[in-house]
Order: structure tokens, then sequence, then C-alpha cells
């Protein structure tokens, strides 16, 4: 579980993120699952996009993607969200205390 200050810390490398993960009208399927399963090993940190054509609302897709993919979600804007998920092997991201 993340802190606050950790949330914000995590919000502010997010800034400089770009937008790597779409969900569309297809919603949460198995491939989309994967990707963000693949991104959050490669960098901890992935920003995604749901698209107007989805089936559900931003939070929704997000927390389904997080809980599948075993990851938190950082942060909700608009359409636009956040996860997060330390790679235990090799961590890139020093999270404050």
């Amino acid at each position: 579980m993340l802190t606050s200050k950790q949330r914000a810390y995590l919000r502010g490398l997010a800034n400089g993120c770009e937008i790597i993960l779409h969900a569309g009208k297809s919603g949460l399927s198995p491939n989309l699952c994967k990707q963000a399963d693949d991104a959050l090993t490669a960098r901890e940190l992935i920003k995604g996009k749901v698209l107007e054509t989805a089936p559900a609302n931003t939070r929704q897709i997000a927390e389904e993607i997080a809980a599948t993919v075993h990851a938190e979600v950082v942060q909700v804007i608009g359409r636009t969200f956040v996860l997060y998920r330390r790679n235990e092997k090799n961590p890139i991201i020093q999270l404050p205390q």
C-alpha cells in the first residue's frame, strides 16, 4: 500500500511519462492486461488512457487492470490513469519513506 508521500512522488515521475496503454471499446482484454504486465515489469510506472468508446469509466478500468496485474492505481485524471508495481528482482524507482 502506498503512502500519500509515495503517491505524490510517483505522480511527479508520471508527468514526464508518455501514454503507452490504450483501453478502447473492447475494454479489459487479455491482450491489454498482458501489455500492462510486461510494461510494469520493465518500467514499474506506466500511464494509460481510456478512450471514449470504452464500456466503463476510467477509474473502473484502471482498478480492474491493477487488480489483474497486481499493481496499484496511483492517479486517475479525466481519461488518463497511472499504475505502479514494484519490480522485486530489479527495482528501478526508489520510493521515499
